[in-house]
């Protein structure tokens, strides 16, 4: 099954965040780094809807899962 690309910008949109680069910058400076014992789900700075949202994209290799996976990583090392 082929998965489309979705931009970093739409993943914030997705989230209910705001989605330009700048306050994607903010937003990833304001919350990482989140530590390797946390899964990215369970971060602090998810409500419900945010965390169920990454939990299946993660779980199910969602058509978000490739993105959701560079958020993971930008806010590891942020």
């Amino acid at each position: 099954m082929e998965h489309p690309d979705h931009p970093f910008t739409e993943l914030f949109e997705q989230l209910g965040l705001a989605s330009d680069p700048e306050s994607i910058k903010r937003f990833i400076e304001r919350n990482g780094p989140i530590p390797e014992e946390i899964a990215l789900p369970d971060a602090s700075c998810w409500n419900e809807g945010q965390a169920d949202f990454l939990r299946e994209a993660i779980e199910e290799d969602a058509d978000w899962a490739e993105v959701v996976d560079h958020l993971n990583a930008s806010l590891r090392k942020a």
